[in-house]
């Protein structure tokens, strides 16, 4: 293939805003809010089951309680029924075993009501524990959603480079022979850098220094023959840096 030299060198130009648009995109993908949204996420997913663990233990002492005010209820009224037929007098055997039934039935009330009591001393620390696990969520969605803050400002200013970017290579690939950007654009696609300098006498692609029959081959090229790198397939532009 052969295009002019100043066609060729303009390649450069070509490729360094190829380059420019392929930083943009490398630099959109390792963005630090990403990591630190991913991180907060696994957090939160980690605090959401601590969450439910929690709630499902302040649940469970809650039905517990219930259960006991339910009892100490049904002690409490059989209490006063007993209290109102002792009151109500009768005969002595009936009145013994009356005193004995309010003798167990506060026996029972009091080891019903320690019981609830320490319950609800449980259930204090399990709502202390809930409450906390809640203000490390809330604390996680704050940081994750300033994370994502940052990160739509700064795509927000990588669309706008990269939009900047491709409306200059348009018209710069346009005003170059066609058939020597399809081959630049075909090398680049395979290998991330379509056209390199020579500079010194290496490739700037592979950086690999030409010598013997490959260096005299690239000596012997005419200025307009578009000469590839025998190593890493780059076209390579030729100036007065190249030393040949």
């Amino acid at each position: 293939m052969k295009a002019a030299p100043d066609a060729q060198r303009r390649l450069l130009d070509l490729q360094a805003v190829d380059t420019a648009l392929n930083q943009l995109a490398h630099r959109r993908k390792s963005l630090p809010e990403l990591a630190e949204i991913d991180t907060v996420s696994r957090e939160l997913s980690a605090l959401e089951d601590e969450r439910v663990r929690a709630q499902v233990a302040v649940d469970d002492l809650d039905r517990d309680i219930t259960r006991f005010e339910r009892d100490i209820e049904q002690v409490r009224t059989r209490k006063d029924r007993d209290q109102a037929r002792l009151d109500a007098g009768g005969a002595l055997r009936e009145i013994e075993g009356l005193q004995h039934e309010l003798a167990t039935l506060n026996r029972r009330q009091g080891e019903l009501e320690d019981a609830e009591l320490e319950l609800m001393e449980k259930r204090e620390t399990a709502e202390q524990t809930l409450n906390e696990i809640k203000k490390r969520i809330s604390d996680a969605l704050e940081r994750r959603g300033a994370a994502e803050a940052r990160r739509d400002a700064a795509n927000a200013d990588i669309t706008k480079e990269q939009e900047f970017k491709t409306q200059s290579r348009g018209p710069l690939a346009n005003d170059l022979p066609q058939d020597l950007v399809q081959l630049y654009d075909k090398i680049r696609a395979n290998t991330g850098l379509g056209a390199a300098l020579v500079r010194a006498g290496r490739c700037g692609g592979c950086r690999i220094e030409l010598y013997g029959a490959d260096l005299n081959r690239v000596k012997a090229a005419k200025p307009d023959e578009v000469v590839r790198c025998e190593e890493c397939s780059r076209i390579m532009i030729r100036t007065n840096e190249s030393g040949l």
